[in-house]
């Protein structure tokens, strides 16, 4: 690991070179060669005292790597202060990396909440609107209002237990410590009732900040809640019964929410927070299932809405509008385009080969072994789920072209290259799919 993280740093002087091309193929290349060097093991490996890596990290390690060299191609015309947006990029990075690779609970915390302050860097200083700073301060607060109680209560397991070690901490824990511990994450995938912050952010910030949000950043919730319920166990598990509830209503709710919208990045997001409904549900059911179809489609959605976010913003980038009202009739604009609106859109409704199907087909067993009534609001989340995707490419690739927008300039190799890039691990990963089935 810390070969990995001399190696990331050694990137930071080629921001200098402003060739970004250059950095695109050296991140690639790391991945690569990151890819092949280290196994695909259930157990913790490539120890050193404070860095360990699992099955569950590795892969969220891969797809951070993946999505910052995305967000690279697709900010590749970015003018306003390239040196520093490089910068602020592969700081964002290393935090991340940092997250997912180490094995002590505090620090985790403490990497946790640094990847916040590139995140609002990004949406501050390259983000489209002055609302950008509002959407900035809600995700400030609402990650902070979570955080304290989870401060307080590594404070209080350091007390009691000794060490902060994920692997060595063993607690009688109340349920303030409970709520302390699992709060913090739940806001950052977001819970509903808790996810304001998303669509705000999601909608201000630049095409980067958006693929990254919903990319990598509310993976981190997930991965929290993952490594916490590794250590926590006791009578209070029976209050996840609550919390999967809340989190099937808001998969029903927010598919309303969806077909409401008139915004098309606002609707992407709104979206996600369906889809993360879902994995909170399977993490909570605490089942071999659940755990595996949470890791699964948290990787399938990260590469989908990743992928849906830069069909907006290419769209935004030629109209500089994201109404549906105006972006109308593009399948006779730029039929090319068309094409990739309708696998990912298709995906994001989990069909088949897409790694969102089998996500969402293991989590869905999952809640039906732990209630049989829960299919109502599955059936109905699903539905909903269908119903907005097929909104969504509709209202852009039909009705009638809006008179203003004949001087389209077709979309470029570097567009196509981006896109094909979510696409390709995002329905040829189910044919591998067996490395997964090694973890828990």
């Amino acid at each position: 690991m810390m070969k990995m993280l001399f190696v990331i740093f050694f990137f930071i002087p080629l921001c200098f070179l402003e060739d970004m091309i250059i950095l695109i193929s050296s991140i690639f290349l790391f991945f690569f060669i990151f890819m092949n060097i280290m196994n695909f093991l259930s157990f913790f490996s490539s120890c050193s005292y404070f860095f360990m890596v699992d099955l569950l990290s590795f892969t969220l390690i891969l797809l951070t790597l993946w999505i910052i060299v995305l967000m690279y191609i697709s900010s590749y015309n970015m003018v306003l202060n390239k040196l520093f947006f490089t910068f602020v990029i592969l700081i964002l990075l290393i935090f991340l990396v940092l997250s997912f690779s180490v094995g002590n609970l505090f620090l985790f915390y403490i990497f946790f909440e640094s990847s916040l302050i590139p995140t609002l860097l990004l949406i501050f200083g390259w983000g489209y609107q002055p609302e950008r700073l509002s959407s900035g301060f809600y995700l400030l607060f609402y990650t902070l209002f979570g955080s304290f109680p989870l401060l307080l209560s590594i404070f209080y397991i350091y007390n009691v237990n000794g060490s902060l070690f994920f692997n060595l901490i063993s607690i009688n824990y109340n349920l303030y410590i409970y709520l302390g511990l699992i709060f913090a994450f739940l806001i950052k995938m977001p819970m509903i009732f808790f996810h304001y912050w998303l669509p705000s952010a999601h909608v201000e910030a630049p095409i980067s900040g958006s693929m990254i949000l919903a990319g990598v950043l509310l993976k981190l919730g997930g991965y929290g809640l993952m490594r916490v319920f590794n250590f926590l166990n006791g009578n209070y598990i029976m209050n996840n019964m609550f919390f999967i509830c809340l989190s099937l209503f808001g998969m029903f709710s927010v598919g309303l929410i969806c077909m409401f919208q008139v915004d098309m990045k606002s609707m992407i997001a709104y979206s996600s927070v369906g889809h993360m409904s879902l994995v909170i549900c399977g993490i909570f059911s605490l089942n071999y299932f659940g755990m595996l179809g949470s890791l699964i489609l948290m990787v399938g959605h990260g590469l989908c809405s990743s992928g849906l976010f830069c069909l907006a913003n290419i769209i935004y980038e030629r109209s500089n509008s994201r109404s549906f009202y105006f972006n109308k009739g593009l399948i006779s604009l730029m039929p090319s385009l068309s094409l990739f609106w309708f696998l990912l859109c298709s995906n994001n409704m989990a069909s088949p080969p897409s790694l969102n199907l089998l996500g969402e087909i293991l989590i869905i067993n999952s809640i039906m072994s732990w209630s049989a009534y829960s299919f109502i609001f599955l059936f109905f989340g699903s539905f909903f789920s269908c119903c907005y995707s097929i909104y969504l490419y509709s209202s852009t690739q039909h009705g009638t072209l809006y008179s203003g927008m004949k001087s389209f300039f077709s979309v470029n190799v570097r567009e196509f290259m981006l896109l094909i890039l979510h696409l390709f691990p995002l329905n040829f990963l189910i044919l591998k799919i067996d490395i997964f089935l090694v973890w828990l």
